[in-house]
């Protein structure tokens, strides 16, 4: 039986995990050239001690992707790169990509303008402040939005559209925001979004492979893509074991395509015990969203994740989040419902998941457990 779609979010809920700022204390300011001395951590730094980062974590044997012989029409190697993409998804939801065909310059100057903007006075970075509920701008931690368990971190998102209506989207909005003189740091990040869609659109041919529903299936879903495109910047903290990066949680949006500096700092969930993942600068972390896990009616896993940081070096990362275009409804092919696997999430659009996790609910591991739940019972 078919779960109908919820069209619109009246009223959410506030669930005791979201703490937000009270209006009535003053914001603390996440300042990474003062913070990244200090032996004191501020207090809403620290975390539970039951969630403190292990920083000897294993490694983990990631399962490896390459695309090569994908990427040049090869029909056996398409078929051996969606079955390991598969088998990996069925498990744990993550793993790496090789022989991608991203141009190495241009994901080396991704990284290298990420520089330009964070090492910039706090004042000049937060032209681009982030606005409370909004998903898009300069954010230093979470200062403004929670009061605890806050990450150590500095980030930049911004949108990216895959419609030719909207083809210099991203550096429009830098250079609106930031100034004319951000010209080339916008074309930079609208060269590397529209490779990133590129990439995205390839992995979901594999991923609707290895379901059964062909390669078109997932790659129409997502042709005019309205996804997200976000710098990681992790500054030194003089007392690592004490604080996360980024805590625990299940990325909200479909497919994430990550690419890591030599640092490290990565971890991943698997086997009930966390594990370190080894950079690899020729290689990018793909891993599966809620939103792809609902799309997938439940046989994908969402990948729990977090990351550490440590006190020497500044980790920088750079994430693209594919999401679908804000009016397709997020309902799984037909083939992936029948009486032994039925129907495990309600339709929904991803406008609707965003503002939940913007406005309502911190993600973490239980998202769309939460978000379903709400939908549910509220069906209209």
């Amino acid at each position: 039986m078919a779960i109908e779609c919820i069209t619109s979010i009246q009223s959410m809920p506030h669930p005791p995990k979201y703490q937000q700022q009270q209006e009535e204390e003053k914001p603390l300011v996440f300042d990474a050239s003062v913070l990244r001395h200090q032996l004191h951590l501020p207090k809403q730094f620290i975390w539970p001690d039951d969630e403190k980062p292990c920083l000897n974590a294993p490694e983990l044997k990631v399962p490896l992707v390459d695309l090569g012989g994908f990427l040049a029409g090869d029909p056996r190697a398409a078929l051996e790169a969606s079955r390991i993409a598969g088998e990996a998804c069925r498990e744990h939801g993550f793993f790496l990509v090789v022989n991608h065909g991203i141009d190495a310059e241009l994901v080396a100057d991704a990284h290298r303008f990420m520089d330009d903007f964070f090492e910039l006075p706090l004042s000049r970075k937060q032209r681009a402040q982030r606005k409370t509920g909004e998903h898009c701008g300069y954010a230093s931690s979470f200062t403004g939005r929670f009061s605890s368990k806050l990450p150590w971190k500095e980030t930049l998102s911004f949108q990216f559209s895959a419609e030719k209506s909207s083809s210099n989207l991203v550096k429009d909005y830098l250079c609106n925001t930031m100034g004319r003189e951000f010209e080339q740091f916008g074309k930079i990040y609208q060269d590397y979004c529209e490779a990133m869609s590129t990439l995205s659109l390839g992995i979901m041919e594999l991923l609707g492979m290895s379901l059964g529903v062909g390669r078109e299936c997932f790659r129409d879903f997502f042709e005019e893509n309205n996804s997200i495109m976000r710098l990681n910047y992790y500054p030194p903290c003089q007392k690592p074991d004490l604080t996360l990066g980024t805590g625990p949680h299940c990325d909200p949006t479909s497919l994430t395509i990550l690419h890591q500096d030599q640092v490290g700092g990565l971890q991943v969930y698997v086997d009930n015990q966390w594990h370190s993942i080894t950079p690899n600068f020729n290689a990018f972390v793909v891993n599966i969203g809620d939103t792809f896990m609902a799309l997938s009616n439940g046989r994908y896993k969402s990948c729990l994740h977090r990351a550490v940081v440590n006190s020497e070096t500044t980790r920088k990362s750079l994430a693209f989040f594919l999401c679908p275009r804000s009016d397709k409804v997020v309902s799984p092919p037909s083939e992936l419902v029948d009486d032994a696997t039925p129907r495990v999430y309600p339709d929904f659009t991803w406008p609707m998941l965003l503002e939940f996790t913007q406005k309502h609910y911190r993600a973490d591991m239980k998202t769309l457990e939460v978000f379903t739940n709400w939908l549910l019972q509220n069906k209209t």
